[in-house]
């Protein structure tokens, strides 16, 4: 038998008791270490386990490797406060998991000191502020997960020289700057998420071909442009492509469905074009998304053997044809999201046959035939949206017993005969939209689902009474049911749905009264009851809705006041026509916007009407608000009031001159303020024995006739001299002066005229005693009438008739300095030229031919 000596024996067992203390001495050590750090960390609950009788290698945060801490798990632990530095006081970490906390400050740079760190996690935490220029210091770093937190500004180049790095997350922050074309010189890496961060528009750079181990790329919503780069044919270990939400153009790369490891493709909401490329070597795709773009041709028939194919969404392009063959038999097809598309032709029909189908929308193509019967074979379907189509038939009677059916949209289609009884009653139904077929029968009288929430039926054949268990719809939203064939009342139980939003029954065969209460409805914005034959009166507790917007009751047989309370809604639409209401409408719907809302009601009246409704012949002692149209009539009759007393003034004024003038005759000789207008001539030429009158003593007096006298006492005075007098008045009125008063050698005409022509100001001319600012404009138009109609040539004054029409025409300005004119002139016509006077005064030569006689002594 071997026996070892007793030396080396001893030598062994000294060697072992060292490395047993120095091993003890750094548990100690590391142990120190993470209780001061708990102590730092605000003592956590959740750390309760750590304490100073037991081995830190035995906490369940703790990982170690011979029995030295390597890796540290303080994920969601409610850690408030920064690291402490002394975590790097654990010399062999390289493992840190801080995850899922509310850690808050600026990146942690006293990690650099945690030399040999390989996985550090700092997601899900409050972290603000740029990330740091000199990162590379985190030289060992594999894993770098930053992600879900408030970083900003650009992702440094520098971390491009984190050359080990094989995981980069960095989504979900505020980053608003760029991310590196360095980052292609990570030659390790193999995932790389940089979605949702508000980058710089710019384009997916070159440098990221590089990237030749890249299995994953998630950059959605990350402001990319341009397109998708050739060089993603080369990614060959890429199984998971995002990039959802840009502004990428282009065609998807010829290559990229050859990836044979491809499984997940988004490239939703972008503004992509073409054809999906050819051939499709991907046959391990799970997801495919390529909706809200603009895509175009037919769905490749590879996508029929795609066995591990699960979610299949190409919505809101403009694909055509049929859907591929095998499609319906794929085993783990449960998404299948097709609308808005150019689709054609019949629905495969073993859809849900050979897998767990949850969700099924086709809606909005050019389907034709029945829809699958086995749609819900596996009893997983919740949502089935097949509108806007040409399908037809009858629902499958499998569908009434699906009982976990959400959502089933068939209306816009061509589907007849009755709905399965159980589809009705399915428990998890919230939406039933039916519009637009040829369904008939009864509503059912079961008690309904109590989670249907929106019931739409309009325009088909639904007939019979509306059942009272429509009160257990207590969920119930909307309720559509237009234009159907419905009869007899409106049942009160529908009053108990104190959730709905929109109640439409236009277009039926109701009957009886509206209920009362409907006062439960607080939550109604739209009523439609139009086109039936309600009768009654309508509720007063309608005016309590006070979120209803739109009101149409027209085409019934109500009757009554509409009720006042009805004004205290503030509708964006109203219709109470074709009624047999009567009475007063509320004020407050006296407005243009409700024009047409109260046709055919031929026993309505309004106050002070707006609308074209007769006025009522009585107001109520409470409504003191004047409409604009009582307005507009009361300032027009003081218009008509003040120009009455302009003209009982005028013929006052003139009456008093007429006096004066005979008082004057009586003593009447001849001065120079008499403007007579004759030379010797037209005396001598006058002194014949024809026109002797008689002779004395003192000698002989002749008759004298002189013509166009402008301004003598006569019996006899022609239009135009009428003219004349009147524009002496006008000018004595703004003047303030009589006609011979003006000036000592001159009459007031003379007078005004002279200063016409001298183009004096004309305010200077007018009595100081009414010259007033608000009246200054129309005593400037009143004194050039006067002036236009004291011409010293007949035939350039105006007629009375065309002065008349001028003061008849012409309208003060109103506030912003607007005028209107007479409706005959663009312009005052007699502030024209004497030429324009002239051409519209045609006059016989017989009126400006009267003589007038003196007795001359």
């Amino acid at each position: 038998m071997f026996k070892l000596p007793l030396p080396f024996l001893f030598f062994l067992f000294f060697s072992l008791s060292i490395s047993l203390k120095v091993i003890s001495q750094d548990v100690n050590l590391e142990r120190t270490v993470l209780l001061n750090l708990k102590q730092q960390l605000g003592d956590p609950p959740s750390l309760a386990s750590w304490n100073a009788s037991s081995s830190p290698c035995g906490w369940p945060e703790i990982f170690c490797v011979d029995n030295s801490v390597t890796e540290l798990y303080l994920s969601d632990k409610n850690i408030v406060v920064r690291i402490p530095p002394t975590i790097c006081d654990l010399k062999n970490l390289t493992y840190l998991d801080l995850s899922w906390n509310y850690i808050p400050g600026e990146f942690p740079t006293m990690l650099y000191n945690c030399s040999k760190l390989q996985h550090l996690d700092l997601s899900q935490n409050y972290f603000v502020g740029p990330i740091p220029d000199d990162i590379q210091k985190l030289s060992s770093l594999t894993y770098l997960d930053i992600c879900a937190n408030n970083f900003s500004g650009n992702i440094p180049p520098t971390i491009g020289k984190l050359s080990e790095l094989q995981t980069l997350n960095t989504h979900q922050n505020l980053l608003n700057g760029t991310f590196p074309k360095e980052i292609g010189d990570l030659s390790n890496l193999e995932e790389l998420r940089l979605a949702y961060n508000d980058f710089i528009p710019m384009e997916i750079p070159q440098e990221f071909a590089q990237l030749r181990k890249l299995k994953l790329l998630w950059m959605t919503q990350t402001n990319l442009i341009g397109e998708i780069p050739e060089f993603f044919n080369n990614f060959s270990s890429l199984y998971h492509l995002d990039l959802v939400g840009n502004n990428l153009v282009g065609a998807i790369p010829s290559q990229l469905l050859s990836l044979k490891n491809l499984t997940h493709l988004y490239l939703y909401h972008n503004k992509l074009s073409g054809e999906i490329p050819r051939p499709v070597e991907a046959l391990g795709l799970v997801e495919i998304d390529l909706s809200i773009n603009n895509f175009t041709g037919t769905i490749p028939e590879e996508f029929g053997k795609l066995q591990s194919l699960e979610f299949f969404n190409i919505f809101s392009n403009h694909f055509t044809g049929e859907l591929p063959p095998g499609m319906d038999r794929l085993p783990n097809l449960t998404t299948v999201r097709v609308f808005r598309n150019k689709l054609t032709g019949f629905l495969p029909p073993e859809f849900g046959l050979h897998s767990k189908l949850g969700e099924f929308d086709v809606s909005e193509n050019q389907f034709s035939g029945q829809l699958p019967e086995n749609l819900c074979a596996a009893g997983v379907l919740t949502g089935l949206v097949a509108h806007t189509n040409n399908l037809s038939g009858q629902i499958p009677k499998s569908l009434g017993n699906c009982r976990t059916l959400r959502t089933f949209q068939l209306q816009n289609n061509k589907f007849s005969g009755e709905i399965p009884q159980g589809l009705w009653a399915t428990f998890n139904i919230s939406s039933l939209m039916l519009s637009n077929n040829s369904f008939s029968g009864k509503l059912p009288s079961v008690q309904l689902s109590s989670n249907l929430s929106r019931v739409e039926i309009s325009d088909n054949n639904f007939s019979g009474e509306i059942p009272v268990e429509i009160g257990s719809w207590s969920s119930l939203v909307v309720f559509e049911a237009s234009n159907n064939l419905f009869s007899g009342k409106i049942p009160k139980e529908i009053t108990n749905l104190s959730l709905l939003d929109t109640l439409l029954l236009d277009g039926n065969d109701l009957s009886g009264e509206l209920p009362s209460e409907i006062i439960s409805w607080k939550s109604l914005h739209t009523l439609n009851l139009s086109d039936n034959k309600l009768s009654g009166k309508i509720p007063a507790v309608i005016g309590s809705l006070s979120d209803l917007l739109n009101l149409d009751l027209s085409e019934n047989d109500f009757s009554g006041e509409i009720p006042p309370e009805i004004g205290n809604l503030i509708p964006t639409f109203l219709n109470l026509s074709s009624n047999r209401l009567t009475g007063r409408i509320p004020y407050q719907l006296n407005n243009l916007a409700f024009e047409r809302s109260f046709l055919n009601n031929s026993g309505l009246c309004l106050d002070d009407p707006v609308l074209s409704l007769p006025s009522c012949s009585f107001k109520p002692s409470g409504d003191k608000k004047l409409s604009s149209k009582y307005v507009a009539m009361i300032v027009a009759l003081a218009l008509l009031a003040s120009l009455v007393i302009l003209l009982l003034t005028l013929f006052v004024v003139r009456d008093y001159r007429r006096k004066k003038r005979e008082r004057y005759l009586s003593t009447w000789k001849l001065t120079s303020f008499h403007r007579l207008d004759f030379t010797e001539g037209n005396i001598l030429s006058n002194l014949t024995e024809n026109n002797l009158i008689g002779s004395g003593g003192s000698g002989k007096v002749y008759r004298i006739t002189i013509n166009r006298s402008e301004y003598a006492y006569t019996t006899k005075v022609n239009t135009k001299v009428d003219v004349y007098s009147f524009g002496v008045v006008l000018l004595e009125l703004v003047t303030g002066r009589e006609a011979n008063s003006a000036d000592e050698n001159m009459s007031l005409v003379e007078w005004a005229w002279q200063n016409f022509s001298e183009d004096k100001p004309i305010v200077e001319m007018f009595d100081p005693e009414i010259t007033e600012p608000t009246h200054l404009e129309e005593m400037i138009m009143v004194y050039k009438i006067g002036i236009v109609c004291t011409r010293a040539s007949p035939a350039t004054r105006p007629s009375m008739k065309e002065v008349v029409h001028v003061l008849r025409g012409y309208c003060p300005p109103d506030e912003n300095g607007a005028r209107k004119l007479g409706s005959d002139f663009d312009v005052a016509p007699l502030m024209v030229s004497a030429t324009y006077l002239s051409g519209n005064n045609k006059r016989s030569k017989r009126e400006d031919s009267d003589s007038i006689i003196y007795n001359v002594v």
